[in-house]
């Protein structure tokens, strides 16, 4: 029996392993550092003072994060509460990416990292849209592919296309991911509804204007970078 329950968490230890980015070997991270090699490289082209809307962002992300050296970047970091910025450079503001409490053009860059398939339906993600084009001067916006293997969340294989209620059911069965099992069957339900993917098409309608970069693994995407402005 124990052998059985070890051969059925196995997968689950090792997507989860492929997914950390606090491993800085994981699949996960060596994605992010090229994505952020490309972002780098755009800031480079821009004058010594930058600044940066953040939405969904952390300190930690930023201070870990390869910018040019030689910039003086001003970080924001939008997001739903405050978050901690303890450094002059970072500063937090609270509101909603769909709307965001700031006049047109106030930034230089604006820069997203898989918030966009959070925020709501196709409606809720258009305008979240149109809002970083209002307040940016450009934009870097990264969001997972749908038709990748793994959905990144829940970390298990194609279910973003199992029916409604066998994800369900699997959420309220077993660990997933990055969720903890959750029995009560509602709240199973909203944390699978707070989440909807973007595929290749999505993107482009959504930034119709931006070039899409597709971060790669094995041949397959999985994830994009709409990118404009530049």
């Amino acid at each position: 029996m124990a052998r059985a329950f070890k051969a059925r968490t196995v997968p689950h230890r090792m997507f989860t392993r492929l997914a950390d980015n606090s491993n800085p070997r994981s699949l996960a991270s060596i994605l992010r550092r090229r994505r952020l090699a490309l972002f780098s490289a755009l800031l480079s082209r821009l004058p010594d003072k930058i600044s940066i809307l953040d939405i969904g962002g952390t300190q930690g992300f930023w201070q870990l994060a390869p910018v040019p050296h030689d910039k003086y970047i001003q970080i924001t970091l939008l997001n739903l509460e405050v978050m901690s910025s303890g450094q002059g450079s970072i500063r937090s503001l609270t509101g909603d990416a769909r709307l965001v409490p700031v006049r047109d053009r106030a930034f230089d860059v604006v820069f997203s990292n898989s918030v966009i398939e959070h925020v709501g339906g196709p409606n809720e993600q258009r305008r979240m849209a149109e809002e970083l084009r209002r307040v940016g001067k450009r934009y870097f916006v990264q969001t997972p592919n749908k038709n990748f293997p793994i959905e990144p969340h829940f970390l298990f294989p194609f279910y973003q296309f199992l029916p409604d209620a066998l994800q369900v059911w699997l959420l309220r069965s077993f660990d997933l991911g990055w969720f903890r099992r959750t029995p009560d069957p509602a709240k199973a339900r909203r944390t699978i509804s707070s989440i909807r993917l973007l595929g290749y098409q999505d993107v482009s309608r959504l930034f119709p204007e931006a070039e899409i970069y597709e971060e790669k693994f094995l041949g397959l995407t999985k994830s994009f970078v709409a990118y404009w402005g530049w």
